[in-house]
């Protein structure tokens, strides 16, 4: 046998071997979000909620708008679960309705926030130069301007209804969204990918949607998952204040206003729609943070 070769040991090339299968960075984000117990229980909450704001109502014996004298301001027993009103309308009920206005407005507020604010900031981070400083500028009017001050006047101008609401919520919610897409922008437009793309052919719109974008969608999506919260609370602080969602629609936050001429004598009136709110936002937050640890490729282990 000759002495200048001789047999390598396997296990040597074992120890090398890759055991752990590849996985895409969205299977290893959701596989690190599985882990979060808070953003997990939120998650569930929120399907919870979602479910019986949607089908609770089907199997719900009253209406949310049926007024009964006889059982006026009654606590919750096993024949109304929530109590009633001051009316004698259910309350729970009327909280899964009020659910599905509150929801509503937060997830359609927050997607065209995202549509907004991704556009605008992708622009902007892309064109670079006079273009973007000129449309960073606008941002900078926008965020200093008092939010609440325009919203109440919108709601005044267009009147009380959800359609009001959402253009007061998108006119300054999407600035956030704009600034955080800009700088993921910025921060991959010189990656060797983009520079290939760009001697491929494709145009900047090409380049910006099929690339950029696609590529900071994990800080994005973050940011559009705090936007809920904010507006379904913008959306309770307006109608709690009286000039959201008018009577005989309800949401929480007008149940919550509703709730105040009977505050000492029924205060679970209060107590539900409060703990509904309470618990979405804490839900929403949950994931929000879940989100945010899952998609930092920072914090991947």
């Amino acid at each position: 046998m000759d002495t200048r070769y001789q047999f390598i040991d396997t296990a040597a090339l074992n120890r090398e071997e890759i055991s752990r299968p590849s996985q895409s960075y969205w299977q290893d984000a959701w596989r690190r979000l599985k882990k979060d117990r808070l953003a997990m229980f939120g998650m569930v909450t929120l399907a919870i909620i979602t479910l019986l704001a949607i089908f609770g109502p089907m199997f719900c014996p009253y209406e949310y708008d049926g007024a009964d004298f006889m059982a006026i301001n009654q606590w919750p027993s096993q024949q109304h679960w929530f109590g009633t009103d001051a009316l004698g309308r259910d309350l729970y009920v009327r909280i899964l309705y009020g659910a599905r206005i509150s929801l509503s407005i937060g997830v359609v507020a927050a997607a065209i926030n995202m549509v907004i604010g991704v556009l605008y900031g992708g622009i902007a981070g892309f064109a670079g130069g006079r273009v973007d400083s000129i449309m960073m500028r606008i941002v900078d009017i926008i965020i200093s301007l008092p939010s609440l001050l325009y919203i109440i006047l919108i709601m005044m101008i267009m009147g009380a209804n959800v359609k009001s609401i959402l253009v007061a919520q998108c006119i300054s919610a999407w600035v956030g969204t704009a600034r955080v897409t800009r700088a993921q922008v910025v921060s991959l437009k010189h990656s060797e990918y983009v520079m290939a793309a760009k001697l491929s052919g494709l145009s900047n719109w090409q380049i910006l949607l099929s690339h950029l974008l696609p590529n900071s969608m994990g800080p994005i999506i973050v940011t559009v998952t705090f936007l809920i919260p904010t507006a379904i609370f913008n959306e309770a602080f307006l109608s709690f204040l009286g000039i959201g969602i008018q009577k005989p629609m309800a949401s929480w936050g007008s149940l919550a206003n509703d709730a105040i001429e009977t505050l000492r004598s029924a205060p679970y009136q209060m107590v539900f729609p409060i703990l509904a709110i309470s618990l979405t936002m804490f839900s929403l937050n949950f994931v929000g943070d879940g989100l945010r640890d899952a998609l930092d490729p920072r914090l991947k282990k």
